[in-house]
Parts: C-alpha cells; sequence; structure tokens
C-alpha cells in the first residue's frame, strides 16, 4: 500500500500510509483507538474506498472496490466480531456463498470433505458438524480463519484478535498463525498488546493519528519503545500500590445461584463481598460463570436463589432497582449493553438517568442539561468525537468504551461493576482506565472487577477469586496469590502443598470470604 489517504469530512483516517507485507511474514499494525488502523484494513479488504494511493498485490496494481474483489485477490479478513450465524453448522456456515452441488441440489457430504480437508490442512481442528453457537470464542475464531482459506486466501487480516479470546486460546492462536507463516502465507493483524506484538510478530508497523510513524523488525525493538511511538509520549508506570478498605462492606453476594433457560447450572453457590475503598477482582477462563456473575450482580437476570446486597440493602429488582441502591456497570458488551449504537452520544449518556433530574423533569427530556454533561464526559475522558450530536456506532470502539466508563463513572456510584473494562482498548487507554477505577477505589467506592486478563487483575485488585464451573474455588490478597496457583485454580486444579490455601485472615482453612 503506498500513499493511503482516507478523509471522513474533515477527519483525516489515513494521511499518506506506505505499508508493506511479504509471503511468510506476521506483520502487526499498532496505534491507539483512532490512529486508522481499522480504516486501513477496511480499505484492503475493500469495505472502505480510499480518496488517493495505491496498491499493489505480487507485483501487480490491483483495485479492490469490495470484498468479493479482495477475495477473489487472495484476501481473507477475520473482524472482531465475527461473522457467523449461531444456529448454522461449521460447514454451513463455511460454504455459504461457494456451495457445492451435485445435480442442482446442494451437496452437503461434499462440504464436509472439503471443510476437513483445508481444516487439516492448517492445522485448523474443528467438527464440521457442530453447532457454532456451541462452540467456545477461540473455535469460532478459528471457523472465521477457516473460512477464509476455503476461498483460497493468501493474505490475511486479523482484527483485534485476541481481544475475546483467554491466555490459552491466544496461545493456540498464534500457533496457528506460525503454521500458516511456514506455509508461505502473509498475516496482518491489528493489535494494542505489546507482549503479542514482540512475541509473535516478524514486523510492526505503527500508526499515530492517521500516520506512519515507523515500520520496525520486531526483535530490534522494545516494549518502552513501541509504547512511546504509538502514544507519542512515555507512559506512567503501572500501579502497584495495594489500598486498605475504607468502610464498611459496599456488596455481599450470598449463596448466589443462577440457572439458565436450559437448566444448566451457570452460578453454583457463589459467596463474595466487596468492601467500601476495595477492588475485588474475579478471574477465571471464559464460560465459568463471569458473564452471570455480572449480569445477576447488576440486575440484568434474577438469581435462581441466593441474594445480592447492596449498601446493606437487597437487590430485588431489575438495572433501575440497581442503579437506586447506587451501582454502576461498565458492561462486558458495551455494544449489546452498553449503548444504542443508533442514538446520538448525549442521548446515550442520558441511558441509567432517564427518570433523574435534571435530565428529566415530568418525564420530558432537558436536552441543555444533558447536553452540557455529554460535553463534560467527552472532555473528562478523552473521548475522541466531533461533536455530542455523533452517533455512539461511529466512534472507534476504544472511544465507544471510554464514553460508556465516563457515563457510569458520573452517577458517583456506591459499587462499580466492571465487567472486562479494557477489552479492546489501546494501551494509553488501558493506563487511563486503571487510573479511573484507582481513583473511585480511593473514593471510597468499591469496586467488582471481572477480567480475562490475569495482568489486569494483578495491577489493579487488592483480593482476587477464581471463578470455576460457577464457583469461587479459591481466594487470597493479590500479594499472596502467585500466578501459577492463580492458574491451577483456573484450570480446575486444587492447590498442593506448595500452595497452601490462605484466608485473609492468614489461616490456611478452606477459603469462605471472612474479609
Amino acid at each position: 500500500m503506498r500513499g493511503i489517504t482516507k478523509r471522513f469530512g474533515r477527519i483525516v483516517a489515513n494521511d499518506g500510509i506506505d505499508l508493506e507485507i511479504a509471503a511468510g511474514e506476521i506483520h502487526a499494525l499498532l496505534g491507539e483507538n483512532g490512529a486508522g488502523k481499522s480504516t486501513l484494513v477496511k480499505i484492503l479488504y475493500g469495505l472502505v474506498s480510499k480518496d488517493s494511493g495505491s496498491i499493489g498485490i505480487r507485483g501487480r496494481n490491483v483495485d479492490i472496490a469490495s470484498p468479493a474483489a479482495a477475495i477473489s485477490l487472495g484476501i481473507g479478513m477475520v473482524h472482531q466480531h465475527f461473522m457467523l450465524i449461531d444456529q448454522m453448522t461449521v460447514t454451513e456456515n463455511l460454504i455459504a456463498g461457494i456451495e457445492p452441488t451435485r445435480r442442482g441440489l446442494l451437496d452437503l457430504g461434499a462440504a464436509k470433505v472439503r471443510v476437513r480437508t483445508v481444516a487439516e490442512t492448517y492445522g485448523l481442528g474443528i467438527d464440521p458438524d457442530a453447532r457454532v453457537g456451541d462452540l467456545s470464542v477461540g473455535e469460532q475464531q478459528r471457523v472465521e480463519i477457516l473460512k477464509s482459506f476455503m476461498r483460497e486466501a493468501d493474505i490475511l487480516i486479523l482484527d483485534e484478535p485476541t481481544a475475546v479470546l483467554t491466555p490459552p486460546e491466544v496461545d493456540e492462536l498464534f500457533a496457528v498463525l506460525q503454521r500458516l507463516k511456514s506455509r508461505g502465507k502473509s498475516i496482518l493483524f491489528i493489535t494494542h498488546k505489546l507482549r503479542e506484538t514482540l512475541e509473535f510478530t516478524d514486523k510492526v508497523t505503527i500508526l499515530r493519528q492517521g500516520r506512519r510513524v515507523a515500520t520496525l523488525d520486531t526483535p530490534a525493538t522494545s516494549a518502552s519503545e513501541l509504547a512511546r511511538l504509538m502514544v507519542g509520549r512515555e507512559l506512567a508506570r503501572p500501579l502497584n500500590e495495594r489500598a486498605r478498605p475504607s468502610g464498611g462492606v459496599a456488596l455481599r453476594v450470598e449463596s448466589l445461584v443462577y440457572v439458565d433457560s436450559a437448566g444448566r447450572r451457570r452460578l453454583d453457590g457463589v459467596d463474595l463481598s466487596v468492601h467500601a475503598g476495595e477492588i475485588v477482582g474475579i478471574a477465571g477462563v471464559e464460560g465459568n460463570g463471569q458473564r452471570e456473575l455480572e449480569e445477576v450482580v447488576t440486575g440484568v437476570v434474577r438469581p435462581s436463589s441466593g441474594r445480592v446486597v447492596i449498601n446493606g440493602c437487597q437487590l430485588r429488582g431489575g438495572p433501575k432497582h440497581f442503579r437506586q441502591l447506587g451501582g454502576a456497570h461498565i458492561p462486558s458488551d458495551r455494544l449489546r449493553r452498553g449503548l444504542v449504537s443508533g442514538y446520538s452520544l448525549w442521548r446515550n449518556a442520558l441511558l441509567g438517568r432517564q427518570w433523574r433530574p435534571p435530565f428529566v423533569r415530568r418525564g420530558w427530556v432537558q436536552s441543555a442539561p444533558l447536553i452540557e454533561h455529554t460535553s463534560e464526559i467527552l472532555t473528562l475522558h478523552q473521548v475522541k468525537a466531533a461533536s455530542v450530536q455523533t452517533p455512539a456506532a461511529t466512534l472507534s470502539g476504544g472511544n465507544q468504551q471510554r464514553f460508556v466508563i465516563g457515563r457510569e463513572l458520573a452517577l458517583d456510584p456506591a459499587i462499580i461493576v466492571a465487567a472486562q473494562p479494557t477489552r479492546g482498548v489501546d494501551i494509553g487507554a488501558v493506563q487511563s482506565v486503571h487510573k479511573w477505577l484507582d481513583d473511585m477505589r480511593r473514593r471510597g467506592k468499591g469496586v467488582l472487577l471481572i477480567s480475562a486478563d490475569l495482568d489486569e487483575l494483578y495491577a489493579l485488585s487488592d483480593r482476587i477469586a477464581v471463578l470455576y464451573g460457577g464457583r469461587i474455588v479459591g481466594m487470597r490478597p493479590t500479594d499472596d496469590l502467585p500466578k501459577e496457583l492463580a492458574g491451577l485454580w483456573m484450570a480446575g486444579m486444587e492447590a498442593d502443598e506448595q500452595y497452601p490455601e490462605q484466608c485473609a485472615d492468614g489461616s490456611t482453612n478452606r477459603c469462605d470470604d471472612r474479609a
């Protein structure tokens, strides 16, 4: 790609960007939210038209006017939000648009043979008959990759490929990418994560404010250099000071059980407390009850038994009652739970406050104070948006997250449920989010932090509990919890003699959240 430029009104998303990828190379595209990464790869895949510049594939200039044109040139793309139909099987998803036929009818047997052959060729083990909705996130990502190779892709674009993966799934993904590299495939992936960039890539191109600032051989660079190039400044040191709880219990979960509509027990007797001025982290491989805990505590779904107590009052209603008791919710899925994508930012700022003055009086929305409030959120939380009238859907994922966090913290809550608060945001934004949550703790707020990022939990939490199979299988003060032990608990294994179970009071009895 040479001199790629793209404008959206007055905003220059890409400003004369050059990018070159060799065969058999893993190339990272690094940059803050809004740096122009997604726009650049959408141009390469034909989803967005460039204003100027040129694209060459194997030495020949090409015009990529649509995804169909990109596919015909051997370019495949795996989107951050998968383009799969949950109700259909793996095979049905993979052959959509390229269905094999026999005598004018769909030949499903031939399709399954084709899927198995391509999967085995690239080491992407997957069951062709499995229903996509029953697969883990990591398995669904394999299906997306396989879909590109069913269409004979030589160049694979991955947009934030690890944003929704657990640590073991990340390792599995990069093992797959190394196999693809050995077969001469070119891989371009967007990421914010420096460790993955340094560990798994050959080259890295850094974008900042729509411009390319550097392309480096990965072995010749460092995390500090990449971070400085991304944000244009030296980053602050990570937080490492532990706080002592400053007050009473802000949140208590007692004997919580949740059985889903299919009769599966997703939470199985969870006991947990969060004190004012404390951050309690919830670790675990995704799918072990984290989302259900988030939704029960915030009133999105009702527990089958047990209770949630906030500031001494039992939660008996839905999200409105949760907020009335002093709760704020940073949801794990900002698009489905945190925003109405077609609404303007000032209308989204009303969500969760739609019954409160000064924003609503006698059932009527008061636009002037709400617009002023929204402007304060944009300024305080560095949300990059043209105005308060901007639709939420047009913001980058990181700016959407900043906005949701700003709106929730503006409630001046007593307890904050923060689920995956830094998923899909860049390193600069991660530090901002961590600082905001730490500030809430210092102001005497309680924080329940649910995260798939173990490093994040260790950076912020005063105590860490591990969920496995819907149960809390272990809990310790963070400074007394070796990562090896956390890993054992996350895998469903009990502590051995090297790591005797220890409670907050220093005993080695069964940890029952005495704190």
